[in-house]
C-alpha cells in the first residue's frame, strides 16, 4: 500500500471487513495528504455515516475535506446516472471525465477505491465487469489516475479473483504490515514489511530459499518491495547466508535504507554475498 503511485491500477481481495477497510483508509487518507482528489466506492451495504465514522478515526479533517470536495462518497450507480445499466464505456467516459475535473480544480491527480460488490447491487454482468478490468489500461497512461478495485472472497468464486489478480498490473498485501514470499527459480522477492512481527516468516522464508538452491550454488534475495526492513531482520538474513552451505553466489538485491542497514552488520556477511542497489554492485 504505502508504495503505490499514481497511474497504479491495483487489486487487492479480502475475507473480513477489517482488513478492507484498513487498506481503504490508508488508501484515501494517503491521497488526500498527496493533494490529490479521492472518491471512495464504498459497498453498497455500507452507510455513509459509517464511512465518514471510519475515515475520522484516522484523522479529524474528513469534514474540510469532504465539504471543499477533494472526498467524494459515491457509488457506482451515482457514477453512471441516468443509465441504469452497467457498460464498461460509460463508466471509462465518466472515469475521464473526472480525472478531468480534478485536475481544473487543482488536485494533483484522481484515486478512486472501488469495492466490487457494486456488481452484485447493478445487476451487472459478470463477464462485462471483467472485460472492464482487463482493458481499463488507457485510464492510467496519463499518469494522472489511480485505482484499487477490492474483492470479497467470500463473494467472488476463486476462478474470477485468480482471473482479476492477473488482470491487474498491482496486486496488494491483503492487510496492512503482511509479508509475502514469492518463490522463483533460483530467487526469493519479499514484499511487505519484515518487523518483529512477520520476523519468523521472514527467516523462514530466506531459509528455505537457500535449502533450495544450494544445489544450484546461486540465489536471489530481492528485498527492494519491502516498506521497511528491521535491524533484527536485516541481521538474520546476513547470519543465514554466512551459515548455508552449498552457495558460491549470494545477490541481495535492494534499495538505499536497505543497504546501508546491510553493509553496518557487513561484518557478518561471508564473502560470497552481493549487495546490489541503485542498479550497481556494492
Amino acid at each position: 500500500m504505502q508504495r503505490t503511485r499514481s497511474g497504479d491500477h491495483c487489486f487487492v481481495s479480502y475475507d473480513d471487513d477489517e482488513s478492507n477497510w484498513d487498506v481503504l483508509t490508508t488508501f484515501a487518507w494517503t491521497g488526500l495528504a498527496r493533494g490529490e482528489k479521492v472518491m471512495v466506492f464504498a459497498a453498497p451495504q455500507v452507510s455513509e455515516d459509517e464511512l465518514l465514522s471510519r475515515l475520522e478515526a484516522d484523522s479529524p479533517l474528513t469534514a474540510g475535506v469532504s465539504a471543499r470536495g477533494q472526498l467524494v462518497l459515491t457509488s457506482m450507480r451515482s457514477l453512471i446516472r441516468p443509465h441504469r445499466a452497467f457498460t464498461p464505456e460509460r463508466q471509462w467516459q465518466r472515469i475521464c471525465e473526472e480525472t478531468a475535473l480534478a485536475g481544473r480544480q487543482g488536485y494533483t491527480g484522481l484515486r478512486t477505491f472501488i469495492d466490487m460488490h457494486w456488481v452484485r447491487d447493478l445487476g451487472a454482468d459478470l463477464n462485462v465487469m471483467m472485460q472492464r478490468e482487463c482493458h481499463a489500461e488507457h485510464l492510467f497512461t496519463g499518469g494522472s489516475y489511480s485505482e484499487i478495485c477490492a474483492y470479497d472472497r467470500r463473494w467472488f468464486d476463486d476462478d474470477v479473483l485468480a482471473q482479476m489478480c492477473r488482470a491487474h498490473p498491482v496486486n496488494l498485501l491483503t492487510r496492512l504490515g503482511e509479508l509475502r514470499a514469492v518463490h522463483g527459480d533460483g530467487s526469493l522477492r519479499l514484499i511487505g514489511e519484515a518487523d518483529l512481527a512477520t520476523g519468523a516468516q521472514f527467516g523462514a522464508a530466506v531459509g528455505g530459499a537457500l535449502a533450495r538452491t544450494a544445489g544450484s550454488r546461486e540465489l536471489v534475495l530481492d528485498l527492494t518491495e519491502l516498506s521497511f526492513l528491521s535491524v533484527r531482520c536485516a541481521d538474520d538474513l546476513l547470519r543465514l547466508v554466512g551459515a548455508a552451505d552449498g552457495h558460491d553466489r549470494v545477490e541481495v538485491r535492494c534499495e538505499a535504507g536497505q543497504l546501508r542497514v546491510l553493509r553496518a552488520l557487513g561484518e557478518y556477511a561471508p564473502g560470497r554475498l552481493v549487495l546490489t542497489g541503485a542498479g550497481r554492485r556494492c
